[in-house]
């Protein structure tokens, strides 16, 4: 019973492996992607009044939050709101892209090479911390570009002259503007500044956040599990208790804004797998695994 079930789950996955010839890696990087761009664009707003908080404290701290949503949209207009959510989705779309995929391609590769070491929180957590190093090391620069255009606060009118709003204050007027300012200024060194930092933190929440997904998404019923709200509110758990444990001592409000992204992003990447008929990772394992039999098989019948 149990050996039958395998065969038709590998069918199964094989079957989806070859839908419309498009790679399984190839379907993963389109989910991951569409996942990152809705996830970050839904909590753009957020994104920047955290961002000038964090760089303006003297300007938006004495008006409050709600003060500082007015103050934006009094200074730039609704759109002010976006403002450097064009340079965050042209880094986020690779970068969960890239981390997606490469999570679900580690976790093959694991499992080919440990057989037995079957799933839970080792797998989880080593795929995870891995393809979160690994997406950060090939996107970083893009986010440097995002914080920086975040970062101006400038009228409309500005934007449209080659002058700076402060003497001592460089205007970036978009993604590649920026890249080649920084570019020319530091070189390499310079696109890449503050990426240890960023590599430290991502390690541990990247196999945490993963981990916590899945084993919640393991306890809740089958006939629910394919439920948007019932993905959210495991994402938002995932992505709480991934922060809190990683950054223990961080402020309660940048936890909160960090929560409705990870839940949005491991939604809409959830949905998307099964619109794209991407085989669950059990499946895909056992494909992968068959694969690599059959291409050893004829070697192993020469050299006997």
């Amino acid at each position: 019973m149990a050996e039958e079930r395998g065969r038709k789950m590998a069918t199964a996955a094989e079957e989806n492996w070859r839908v419309g010839g498009v790679p399984l890696i190839v379907k993963e990087l389109v989910a991951g992607g569409v996942a990152g761009g809705v996830s970050k664009t839904a909590v753009a707003p957020l994104e920047r009044v955290k961002i000038l908080f964090q760089t303006r404290k003297a300007e938006f701290h004495s008006v409050g939050l709600l003060g500082s949503f007015r103050k934006i949209l009094q200074t730039e207009g609704l759109l002010g709101f976006y403002r450097g959510n064009g340079a965050s989705v042209a880094r986020i779309v690779p970068y969960a892209a890239l981390h997606f995929m490469a999570y679900e391609q580690y976790q093959r590769w694991i499992i080919l090479g440990f057989p037995n070491i079957g799933k839970g929180p080792v797998l989880d957590l080593i795929s995870g911390s891995i393809a979160g190093g690994t997406a950060v090391i090939f996107t970083y620069p893009l986010d440097l570009v995002r914080t920086k255009l975040a970062y101006q606060v400038v009228g409309p009118s500005r934007l449209k002259n080659r002058g700076p709003y402060h003497s001592s204050e460089q205007v970036y007027r978009g993604i590649l503007d920026c890249i080649l300012k920084m570019y020319r200024k530091n070189g390499l060194r310079g696109l890449y500044r503050g990426v240890g930092p960023s590599l430290y933190g991502i390690f541990p929440y990247s196999g945490l956040k993963f981990y916590f997904y899945e084993e919640l998404k393991m306890h809740v019923p089958e006939e629910h599990k394919k439920e948007v709200v019932v993905k959210l509110a495991c994402g938002s758990v995932a992505g709480l208790l991934g922060q809190t444990m990683t950054y223990p001592l961080d402020v309660v409000r940048r936890q909160m804004q960090v929560v409705p992204s990870v839940a949005i992003g491991f939604t809409v990447y959830d949905v998307m797998k099964s619109w794209l008929k991407v085989p669950s990772r059990d499946e895909a394992a056992i494909v992968t695994v068959r694969t690599e039999n059959k291409s050893n098989y004829p070697s192993s019948l020469h050299s006997g």
